[in-house]
């Protein structure tokens, strides 16, 4: 579910094309700089939807996305159906910046939204058809569902769910911290995509040059500015 179309909107009166933005703001921007944007979103993954689902720690919210980040996942989802939130002084590391997210305020909508888009919705919840982690096929389009950190995922999820999930554990106690589980899971779909696919990254060549012209964006704080003033001097057309 890649979420840009081939313009970027740079104000509400003027959109350009991905390639004239790789091309202007590009020479700005170090060669190393380039670079690692270039190597990051040639294994980005849209396929897999990371949704969390009620969480009241906001602390746990950031430890998953940077974790979902990290390991090369651009597309984070978060319902927000409580009232409440922890604040936590735990933050993201900028993965925020590089992350999508959208934000949901119903989990039927989300869901609806989700497999309109043909994905499977995978929730981590114990119960007697659940399957361990290791025998699910992540090669195609999954959503990783994680519940709120006391009550799990809510039942409208669960019955909403292609597929009830557990992370295997032979200690005594049941569960993982919810940013634990969030890791070991990420960490084993971006593995066993590779095993099955050859790599975790799902976009095209366009999609790459898009998302790439939207990084150049957020790293250039004078990007805005500086499109801007080219298309008032009439040195460029939209």
């Amino acid at each position: 579910m890649f979420p840009y179309g081939p313009e970027l909107e740079i104000n509400t009166h003027l959109k350009v094309n991905y390639q004239l933005v790789l091309e202007k703001i590009g020479p700005l921007l170090t060669a190393d700089r380039r670079q690692k944007i270039e190597r990051v979103v040639a294994d980005r993954n849209f396929d897999t939807a990371v949704v969390l689902e009620g969480i009241y720690d906001r602390g746990n919210i950031s430890a998953v996305m940077r974790s979902a980040e990290g390991l090369g996942f651009g597309n984070f989802h978060v319902i927000e159906t409580q009232e409440k939130f922890k604040e936590a002084n735990r933050v993201t590391q900028g993965a925020d910046k590089w992350v999508e997210v959208k934000k949901w305020k119903q989990t039927a909508d989300c869901v609806k939204n989700l497999k309109a888009q043909g994905y499977k919705i995978c929730v981590t919840h114990l119960d007697a058809k659940a399957k361990p982690l290791h025998e699910i096929d992540f090669s195609g389009k999954v959503a990783l569902v994680l519940g709120n950190e006391r009550d799990g995922v809510s039942q409208e999820m669960i019955a909403a769910a292609d597929e009830s999930i557990i992370i295997p554990m032979t200690g005594f106690v049941q569960s993982f911290n919810i940013s634990v589980a969030g890791a070991l899971s990420l960490y084993h779909i971006s593995q066993d995509r590779r095993q099955r696919r050859g790599t975790n990254a799902s976009l095209t060549e366009e999609e790459q040059g898009i998302l790439r012209a939207h990084y150049y964006m957020r790293t250039q704080d004078s990007a805005v500015q500086y499109l801007q003033e080219l298309f008032s001097r009439g040195t460029l057309q939209s």
